[in-house]
């Protein structure tokens, strides 16, 4: 099975050769099945063929175009924040994908720690955990956390961020490419984000901004960053992001866009000395464990980095002799931020 690095330089075009070409070829085949499936749910809903529930409070949605991480949780936390600032009472709803018999899975266990004031309920069935919230915890506002292609539940609004490393998947719907659904799908969203955009040049944004005015030309724009603030273990300790400079680092991860943590990590340490990438929503064991001290061994380090959502699975403060901290990311506006908040408080109303 190709990691999540692998696939990326094969759909993108960036490995060349006969057997990558080969292997888009295969996919490119798999592509079209998928997308007629998706084409077909998509036109259902459109059309009325397939009933979408709307609940008694303001739903807002935050999704995105692609497969792999594009920032949701950072803008999650930020408009959970923001709500919360207006002393109303949020739920967020996720389907709880990768989590094991009941439990909660590496994004909600994220968010329980960042927000510990904000429940957060998990099921495939997202309309009935909505009733739930309102029925049970009296939440006034729902915040359905990667929704975009969640139909079946109504929203007041579509938040979808577009990673500006690679917004519109390489153009090809999975698995020829990272696409959930065609772009034209954009059309639906009432805010676009370009996350990660201090990470591309201002050609680049505008490029991506014209291209998302085409496709989405109601929606309101924004720009946001995501940006390492400090460091935290597994035991709630902090220390400034400044202790990465100069340090051996050892770094890895279990997410859906490696890349652009590692970026995050060359950004902030002096010298990365080992990595190594798990797929996403990885379920540690400790196997795991073993083969990581071994490569942190090998690699001299003397401090092990990862993700929050890495850190609150595996719950050590450890990894042998080495430390173990997860990078802190905050989300940045760059652009648009009081539009942003404008769209949120037309959603509620």
């Amino acid at each position: 099975m190709l990691d999540p690095s692998s696939f990326r330089t094969i759909v993108s075009g960036e490995q060349q050769g006969l057997a990558a070409t080969f292997t888009r070829a295969l996919l490119r085949v798999a592509e079209v099945p998928y997308s007629a499936v998706v084409g077909h749910r998509n036109r259902k809903y459109d059309r009325g063929g397939s009933e979408i529930h709307h609940v008694d409070v303001p739903v807002i949605s935050v999704g995105n175009l692609t497969l792999g991480g594009t920032g949701k949780t950072p803008m999650v936390k930020w408009i959970a924040r923001h709500l919360r600032q207006r002393d109303l009472r949020v739920a967020i709803l996720s389907r709880g994908y990768g989590a094991a018999d009941g439990a909660k899975n590496d994004e909600a266990l994220e968010l329980e720690q960042a927000l510990p004031d904000v429940p957060h309920l998990q099921s495939p069935d997202r309309v009935a955990i909505a009733q739930t919230a309102i029925d049970e915890l009296e939440s006034q506002v729902l915040l359905l956390d990667d929704g975009f292609q969640h139909r079946r539940l109504g929203r007041d609004l579509d938040i979808v961020l577009l990673d500006a490393t690679q917004p519109f998947g390489f153009d090809h719907v999975f698995p020829r490419g990272m696409l959930r659904e065609p772009a034209s799908g954009l059309r639906r969203a009432g805010v676009v984000c370009l996350s990660r955009a201090d990470l591309v040049d201002e050609a680049t944004r505008e490029a991506i901004r014209n291209r998302a005015a085409q496709l989405a030309p109601d929606a309101v724009w924004c720009e946001v960053a995501h940006k390492p603030a400090t460091l935290l273990n597994s035991e709630g300790a902090s220390r400034p992001l400044a202790e990465l400079s100069g340090a051996r680092v050892f770094g890895f991860c279990g997410i859906g866009n490696p890349g652009a943590f590692r970026k995050t990590l060359e950004s902030a340490a002096s010298e990365i000395a080992g990595w190594r990438e798990f797929p996403d929503h990885h379920a540690y064991v400790a196997d795991d464990l073993v083969d990581l001290e071994t490569d942190i061994v090998a690699a001299d380090a003397a401090m092990a980095v990862c993700t929050q959502k890495d850190l609150v699975k595996l719950r050590t403060p450890a990894i042998g002799d080495a430390e173990l901290w997860a990078v802190v990311v905050e989300m940045e506006i760059l652009l648009g931020e009081q539009e942003l908040g404008n769209s949120i408080g037309h959603a509620l109303g």
